[in-house]
Formats: structure tokens, C-alpha cells, sequence
């Protein structure tokens, strides 16, 4: 009679958590787009202040688990100790030279809590996020009953469990709102909408097809997007209102409506419009469902290999652009991507349905890494020979209107920095970094090292180097010398 009496008390809040309903977080609708409000580029570049005003500045943070978010603090160390003096004189340091961060799930947590922290940042991420076990604590957090109920409503996961501990430990609060009232670059988080299999990327300018305001999405839940790993944890929803706001496409795209006549090249921007004009269709689309930003895009880079062929496009055809005071694009491409070796190839079972079912998961995108960078260096050597023409004494007498046009195209220099496991000198260091697992723990030692191979790769860039000499730049500071993170092994 006792164990009857006292049961209604253990089961009933249960009960009654059931026959709750816990939904998604609802991101409003808004009811008139304004081009110039909003986080985008266009809004941000006021809040920018340079060495160099001319030199547009990218990283792009790919994914990784706590790999990934290690080694790009590591870039974002790095880049806060060199200190530079510009063309005209100026002194600050690299890091306030950068205009946009790309992160794509572990880079992401960099990216957003750097933009929104700034030099705090360089206070608290060892403890609040790098160097815990974040991996046990949403572990914890999914198997609390606590939180079973909500899984048993649509529309909530594992991912809005891992959304509200991120929360807790880094972002506490935080919306894009804050974001766009700081003096941070553009940070671009980068989701996977795994309906069709599109990158999404969390910027006004998308949310503009969606009808809805960006600055009042968390950026706790952003981070979970950016990094929900298929099958791990689940898909975050967001609400689409697409059609429901008079919106209009920017001008600028008109271009590239036509795939029949848009100017070349121009496959990507006239791909990436197809998909957002899809987005319209909130009556029929009311629901997008992201997961993980590694499916559609692990190195953050076909967002800016599609703004570097607009750009080119745009300038083909005479019109002008939001970059046309850039003198100098400069990309850190930051890639944490492993690939572990395996012993199946001596022996004759072959490997198990797992083992099988992640690798097929991660030779494609780890393929299409390799692919991001070497577009973008076919974009430069493209760029530096239609240059080359149009200085040369042999074109200076050229009166041909078309073939003056086939070597139009950017007045600008491009730079890619490789920040790689795979650009060490040290051989040793290089296999062991890239033997670290996709997790989000590892030991401290490891993010130390991590942070450390991130400079040490930076200053012995080829690239890095030519850079500072073309820019003019001086350096003020050798943090190889000045007390800063001692380098990892050449």
C-alpha cells in the first residue's frame, strides 16, 4: 500500500511532461526586408577598422569537432600576436585586418565566439569550451530524464539538448543581434539543409528568402546546426515564411537568372540563387532541417569560391560590386581534416559495416576539401594571367572590344594561405595531429599542440610570405621571440 501511495508522486510529473508538447524555438517571420539593415556585409564593413582598407582579409575555419576549433583559435592566436605597420604607416595587429570568418561545425564555435567576445575570447575558451570534456557533458545532458519527454514532441532533439548546453558554457544568451552591434568581422556559420542537401549559412541575406530576422536567432543554436552530425544527433529546425514579405532579389543577381546567359563563370552563383529562390516557397517549404555544415561544405570555401566568381562575373560585365575597392584578397584556408590511416589493404576480411559506412561518409567531403583549395588557386593563377595580358606591351595596342573582354576580370591579387596539417615540416607532428579524432574532447596536450602547429604553419607559408612583401608589411612583432606560444617541430 506504501509503494502504491508513493507511486503517484514519481510518475504523475512524468506523465504530465508527456503530455506536454516542447517545440523548436519559432525564428520570427518579418513583414518588409530592408537590403540595408540586417548582418550581412554590406552592414558590417562600417565596423571594420584596418591597417589597410584595401585588403580584404578571409578565414575559413573548417570542421572537426574540438580538432577544429582548436586549431583555428590557434590561427586566431597567431594572427593576435604578429603585429604589422602598413603601406601608409599604420601599426596594429593582423588579427584586426580580418574582414570575414567561414566556420563550419567545430570551426564554428571559434568563429561565432570570437565575434562575439573579441579579445575576451583569449581569457576563457581554454576553460569554457577547449579544454572541456564537452563530449561528456552532452552526453549527460541527452541521457538526463530530465529532457526525455521533449523527445518524444516534433520539432525537438538531441540537437536543441546540445543547443541549450552551449549555451550554458560559451554563448550565454547571445543572438545574432549581438553580433551586429559589435566591431567584429562578418562571421558566416555554415549549415547543411539535409532536405536538399544545400549549404545554408546563417546571414541576413539568406534569411531575407526566408522572411524571417536573423538577429534574433541564438547563436547556441547556429553552433548546433553547424556541427548536428548525422545519425549522432539530430536535424535543428528552422521556420520558413518564404513569399510573405514582398521580397526581392538584390539587383546584382539579375545576371545571373539565365543560366543560358549568365557570364562566365557564374555555375555556382547561378546554383546558389536556384536554391535560395526554392526558399520562397514557405506555403509548400514551411520547414528547413540542418544538420552538420561538413556534408555540403567542410572548409567553409564554396561560399567564398561563389563570391569571387560573381565578382569576377560582375566585373566582365562592366557592373559594379560591394568588393570594388579591394586591391588584395587574402584567404587563411584553415583545415583540420584527418584522415587516419587504415590497415584494411592487408588484409583479406574487409572492414566492417561501420567502419565502411564512416569512411564513405568522409572520403567525400574530405575529397572535396582537397578540391575547395585548388579551385581557389585556379582562381588565382586565372586572375594573376588575365592581369598579365592586359599589362603586357603586346595587348597594349589591342582595338578588339571582344577580345579585350575575355581577359577582363578583377584588379585584384589573390593569396591563399594553406594552414594544414599536411604543411608541417615535421613529419612526426603532422601524423600525430592528424591521427586526433573527431570528438568533442581531446587531452590538453593535444589542443596545445594543435594551437601551436597553427602558427608555426602561418609564418613558414610561402604564401604568408609573399604576402607580407607584396603588402608592404613590416613586422613590429616576431612572436617566434616575443614570449608568445613556442612553435610546433619544423
Amino acid at each position: 500500500m506504501t509503494r502504491l501511495r508513493r507511486l503517484p508522486s514519481l510518475v504523475l510529473p512524468s506523465l504530465l511532461l508527456l503530455g506536454g508538447c516542447a517545440m523548436h524555438p519559432i525564428n520570427p517571420s518579418i513583414a518588409q526586408v530592408d537590403l540595408s539593415k540586417g548582418y550581412r556585409f554590406e552592414t558590417r564593413e562600417q565596423h571594420l577598422h584596418e591597417i589597410d582598407p584595401a585588403t580584404l582579409v578571409i578565414l575559413a575555419f573548417s570542421g572537426g569537432g574540438t580538432r577544429a576549433a582548436a586549431f583555428s583559435y590557434g590561427v586566431l592566436e597567431a594572427l593576435r600576436r604578429i603585429e604589422i605597420v602598413g603601406p601608409q604607416g599604420q601599426k596594429g595587429r593582423l588579427l584586426d585586418e580580418v574582414d570575414v570568418i567561414t566556420g563550419v561545425s567545430g570551426g564554428s564555435f571559434t568563429a561565432l565566439a570570437y565575434g562575439l567576445y573579441g579579445d575576451k575570447l583569449f581569457d576563457i575558451y581554454e576553460t569554457s569550451f577547449l579544454k572541456r570534456n564537452v563530449q561528456g557533458e552532452l552526453i549527460r545532458h541527452i541521457l538526463n530524464p530530465a529532457h526525455w519527454a521533449a523527445f518524444w514532441s516534433p520539432g525537438w532533439g538531441r540537437s536543441e539538448v546540445a543547443a541549450q548546453l552551449y549555451d550554458k558554457i560559451l554563448f550565454h544568451g547571445a543572438t545574432f543581434a549581438d553580433l551586429d552591434r559589435g566591431d567584429s568581422p562578418l562571421i558566416l556559420a555554415i549549415a547543411t539543409d539535409i532536405t536538399t542537401g544545400e549549404r545554408v549559412t546563417f546571414q541576413q541575406p539568406v534569411f531575407d528568402y526566408l522572411c524571417s530576422d536573423l538577429n534574433t536567432v541564438s547563436l547556441s543554436r547556429a553552433a548546433a546546426a553547424s556541427s548536428a552530425v548525422p545519425l549522432v544527433l539530430s536535424a535543428v529546425t528552422f521556420n520558413n515564411y518564404g513569399g510573405s514579405c514582398k521580397f526581392t532579389s538584390p539587383p546584382w543577381t539579375q545576371a545571373f537568372r539565365d543560366p543560358e546567359t549568365a557570364p562566365r563563370p557564374a555555375a555556382r552563383a547561378v546554383k546558389e540563387l536556384q536554391d535560395l529562390d526554392a526558399y520562397q516557397d514557405g506555403v509548400h517549404k514551411p520547414y528547413l532541417h540542418l544538420v552538420d555544415g561538413a556534408v555540403a561544405d567542410n572548409l567553409g570555401m564554396r561560399g567564398v569560391l561563389e563570391a569571387l566568381e560573381e565578382f569576377e562575373a560582375l566585373k566582365i560585365l562592366g557592373q559594379p560590386t560591394p568588393l570594388d575597392y579591394v586591391r588584395r584578397i587574402v584567404v587563411f584556408v584553415v583545415n583540420s581534416v584527418s584522415s587516419p590511416k587504415t590497415n584494411w589493404d592487408k588484409s583479406p576480411r574487409p572492414p566492417g559495416d561501420l567502419s565502411i559506412m564512416l569512411k564513405a561518409a568522409g572520403a567525400p567531403i574530405d575529397h572535396y576539401s582537397y578540391e575547395g583549395v585548388e579551385l581557389l588557386r585556379d582562381t588565382i593563377a586565372r586572375w594573376r594571367t588575365m592581369r598579365r595580358i592586359r599589362e603586357s606591351a603586346a595587348f597594349a595596342g589591342n582595338t578588339d572590344p571582344a577580345l579585350a573582354k575575355l581577359v577582363e576580370g578583377p584588379n585584384v591579387d589573390l593569396y591563399t594561405v594553406d594552414v594544414s596539417f599536411a604543411a608541417l615540416k615535421d613529419k612526426a607532428e603532422s601524423e600525430y595531429l592528424n591521427n586526433l579524432p573527431t570528438s568533442f574532447v581531446l587531452p590538453p596536450e593535444a589542443i596545445d599542440r594543435l594551437r601551436a602547429a597553427a602558427e608555426t604553419i602561418i609564418l613558414a607559408s610561402p604564401e604568408f610570405k609573399r604576402l607580407v612583401k607584396d603588402a608592404e608589411f613590416d613586422f613590429v612583432k616576431d612572436p617566434t621571440t616575443t614570449g608568445g606560444r613556442a612553435p610546433a617541430h619544423q
